[in-house]
């Protein structure tokens, strides 16, 4: 029925629109393309991301919008153009079509060995196929059978009317090879490669490019001529035929095809990149890519960053097993104010794809200039957060890159089904959703090999001193809402180990955090600093090491730590070793849940400050079945369903 109408709508207007004036045609054509582009939205949106890509380092969100309507416009103007072909004649092509570079196309045609007309897909296609008759070029056109056999058969006739000689995809290698033994041409073109292309950089990415145009010059030394159309104003059409492209020979065939390839990519990029509202945006031009760029927005908060890492790794991982790499970007991002985060957190809510990409609005009244211009810049994949202060942020950048929108925690007022995927602790009673992953604590970058690096610093910090076992290890936090780690709970921490360490004849490893206020900071100087038994002391506000925490949990035996931080407790519980979490008041109920779930399910040993030399002599000498925690399955499992 669709084919039937869209023949029955080419045979009944076409007519009527030959009846105008070709400016006038070409007018309604731009409205054509402006109707399209309100309606179009899953291509339009698809155009703005591929946009950002190529030209996101160099223009503006507005800039790129702007260039995504001149793109549907001109598509609107190809379509009235092909309403146009029974009415293109020598006359037509003489007013409206200006030719930069004829004479190349008549040094390429002197050689005698056939002329391979390159390009991307760009311009005007149709006025390009036919003005081959015009310029007494032999020439031959391939065509992909359309799904709508009655339009496909009508436009063939047009393209024939005026001299096109068509070949269909299962003759094109033996027609191919007769014309250009006979002197002839054909277009062809290297973008939209597909699975099978060849993958070479275009703009920031490797993108697949089809080979044949290369492997036929080079088999058969045909002239390569790249050739690239640009609308200068409605009718008005410049088509720019370059030299015949010298190709490299090397005697590596496969290699010699990338290398020229990439050379001819590189060529039509400037011409893109001169005339980008030409090009043919509404496909995915890096779908075949190896690499993906991810995002990470930060708020400045080190266990949230540390967490985003943490699945920007298992990302890596999981695009690593399927052949893709892996480019991580992080940005510091500045609200201004609350009133800002609460702009911000409107626009999120209300943000549409239909039409709020591009604009980028709220963003830019909300974040700080460098902010601003950072997060918008990157083009990415994938955009991850932790913490509800960024989830708006993070939406409103996965729609904008049309990119997975990842988050970590809760998203604040936010609704759940706004991003691709949310991974949520389960002491913060997450809904069950398809996109919701359920995880034990906080993600961390804890495993086998951070550790073994970050032990194998703190060693050489050490100088070869002896350690001797057991190595109790001692990390403390600092204040948190409603928990005070003040200077009698610490002294009676440091005690306490210094006690267990003494009786055990073990070594000690401390650090505080830059957290720890200063009466329990010197509380802890205080019992370290001179004790023989402490290889190791860092007051992290004075002086700090970025292997202090990773050391120390890799070189102990046993780990103390206090129980404040979610994402150090759960760090701690990764790292395959003892951990005892000393109790203190002050903290939530939900807190108190997971360090007791924590505690039933063999992760840690909650113990009262007091009874610490008590629970690490017994921890030493008893040697109880300990788990480490590991949420990268769980996390695994989520990614499939986005990656």
């Amino acid at each position: 029925m669709i084919d039937y109408a869209a023949c029955v709508l080419l045979r009944t207007i076409g007519p009527l629109i030959r009846f105008f004036p070709p400016p006038v045609a070409f007018w309604l054509g731009r409205r054509i393309g402006d109707i399209i582009y309100v309606f179009d939205v899953k291509h339009r949106t698809l155009a703005h991301a591929n946009l950002k890509t190529a030209l996101g380092d160099k223009l503006a969100p507005g800039r790129l919008s702007s260039l995504a309507l001149a793109y549907y416009r001109n598509l609107g103007q190809n379509i009235i153009e092909v309403f146009m072909i029974p009415a293109i004649d020598g006359k037509y092509a003489k007013k409206y079509v200006s030719i930069e570079g004829l004479e190349n196309l008549r040094e390429a045609f002197n050689r005698g060995k056939g002329v391979l007309f390159v390009s991307v897909h760009e311009g005007s296609w149709e006025l390009s196929n036919i003005l081959a008759q015009h310029l007494k070029v032999p020439y031959s056109m391939f065509v992909r059978e359309q799904k709508m056999p009655r339009l496909n058969a009508l436009l063939n006739s047009y393209r024939s009317q005026k001299g096109c000689r068509i070949i269909r995809r299962e003759d094109q290698t033996r027609e191919l090879i007769r014309l250009i033994r006979a002197n002839e041409s054909c277009g062809l073109t290297i973008d939209q490669g597909g699975r099978d292309g060849i993958r070479v950089r275009f703009f920031n990415k490797d993108a697949s490019m089809a080979s044949g145009a290369v492997r036929l010059a080079l088999k058969y030394d045909a002239a390569l001529v790249p050739a690239f159309s640009t609308r200068v104003r409605g009718p008005y059409i410049k088509i720019i035929f370059e030299p015949a492209f010298r190709l490299t020979r090397t005697g590596d065939t496969e290699g010699d095809i990338k290398t020229n390839l990439q050379d001819l990519v590189w060529l039509f990029q400037k011409y893109v990149y001169r005339y980008p509202q030409d090009y043919f945006w509404n496909y995915r031009i890096w779908k075949y890519s190896l690499r993906r760029d991810v995002l990470i927005l930060s708020d400045g908060k080190t266990g949230h960053l540390r967490q985003s890492q943490a699945l920007a790794r298992i990302i890596a991982g999981c695009l690593k097993n399927k052949g893709i790499d892996t480019k991580v970007h992080e940005v510091r991002v500045h609200i201004k104010n609350r009133m800002a985060a609460g702009i911000i957190g409107l626009g999120a809510g209300f943000t549409c794809q239909n039409f709020c990409q591009g604009c980028a609005g709220c963003l830019r009244s909300a974040l700080t200039r460098d902010s601003y211009s950072a997060v918008t810049s990157i083009k990415c994949d994938m955009v991850i957060s932790c913490g509800s202060s960024l989830a708006a942020v993070n939406r409103i950048i996965g729609l904008e890159n049309q990119a997975k929108s990842v988050i970590i925690m809760k998203p604040g007022n936010m609704s759940l089904g706004l991003f691709d995927l949310a991974i949520i602790a389960g002491h913060d009673n997450p809904q069950r959703r398809r996109n919701v992953v359920r995880i034990e604590g906080a993600l961390n970058l804890i495993d086998s090999r951070y550790l073994a690096a970050q032990g194998s610093r703190l060693q050489s910090h050490l100088a070869g001193q002896d350690l001797s076992r057991p190595v109790i290890g001692a990390l403390f936090g600092g204040d948190a809402k409603q928990f005070r780690l003040a200077a009698p709970l610490a002294s009676e921490v440091c005690s306490q180990l210094s006690l267990a360490a003494g009786a055990l004849s073990g070594s000690l490893l401390v650090t505080t955090s830059r957290r720890t206020q200063l009466p329990a900071q010197e509380a802890v100087r205080q019992a370290f600093a001179a004790d023989p038994r402490c290889k190791f002391l860092v007051i992290a506000n004075e002086q700090n090491y970025d292997f202090s925490v990773g050391g120390i949990l890799d070189r102990s035996d046993i780990v103390v730590i206090s129980p404040e931080s979610i994402s150090m407790v759960s760090e701690a519980a990764s790292a395959d070793k003892y951990v005892v979490v000393f109790e203190a008041p002050g903290l939530s109920a939900k807190h108190l849940s997971l360090l007791s779930g924590f505690q039933k399910s063999g992760l840690i040993r909650l113990a009262a400050p007091q009874d610490l030399v008590g629970v690490i002599t017994d921890i030493w000498r008893n040697r109880p079945v300990r788990r480490s925690l590991d949420n990268t399955a769980a996390v695994i499992e989520g990614l499939r369903k986005i990656l």
